[in-house]
């Protein structure tokens, strides 16, 4: 059995039961109060959607209320790419779980991530036998890309977002990430975020927003 997580929740803001999901995953060494962050700044104008940030299953040595979802060693692809096979089953069981919670449905969730966050949402949620609502990442990379195409079950929505002056996920990252999602028969937008390093500038947040506005609208087919 895939080791349980949990993390910080954020209610609706409308006080009714949740009639969407935002599941956001943290980066390397952060933890579920971080990102929570996240829907504290978009909660108000979605009022309707419950948000859940969990902590990953592993501290990060020497990190206090640090936490990953498995080891980084100096970005190599092949390490990421087993840690990311590794984690997926523990995000995945996560997942049925959480729209169980509340009674969802797969396409009422948008998974989140920033980061090493950003890599299991799209390992995972470019896997999943049901279509999410969207995948949106923030400052991420597509572990394995290579094996996508044989591997990629749903085509949701997908936003990745990522600053031009990031230096620990080098904007190639994403760029490499957003090509090997179109070569495996899928497309995702991007956006570069100008004078930003590894974080998300007020474009991004704004962006965000708007991507998640439109998938719970039902504008993306």
């Amino acid at each position: 059995m895939p080791t349980a997580i949990d993390g910080p929740r954020l209610a609706p803001r409308d006080g009714q039961p949740p009639r969407k999901l935002v599941i956001l995953l943290h980066g390397y060494g952060s933890n579920g109060d971080d990102l929570i962050g996240l829907a504290q700044h978009w909660a108000p104008h979605l009022p309707h959607v419950q948000w859940v940030s969990p902590n990953a299953p592993d501290p990060v040595p020497g990190a206090p209320n640090g936490y990953q979802w498995f080891p980084i060693s100096q970005l190599d692809p092949e390490r990421i790419q087993r840690g990311a096979e590794e984690a997926a089953p523990i995000v995945d069981s996560f997942i049925s779980q959480e729209l169980a919670r509340y009674r969802l449905q797969p396409q009422d969730l948008v998974l989140c991530g920033f980061s090493q966050g950003c890599m299991l949402s799209l390992h995972t949620g470019l896997r999943r036998e049901q279509q999410f609502g969207g995948i949106l990442g923030f400052s991420g990379a597509l572990p394995g890309g290579e094996k996508l195409k044989d591997e990629m079950r749903t085509k949701p929505p997908i936003m990745l977002v990522h600053g031009d002056r990031d230096d620990v996920l080098p904007l190639p990252f994403m760029l490499d990430a957003a090509q090997a999602i179109c070569a495996a028969g899928h497309g995702a937008e991007f956006h570069i975020s100008q004078g930003v390093p590894h974080s998300i500038g007020p474009d991004g947040l704004d962006l965000g927003l708007d991507f998640l506005k439109s998938v719970f609208a039902g504008r993306y087919i």
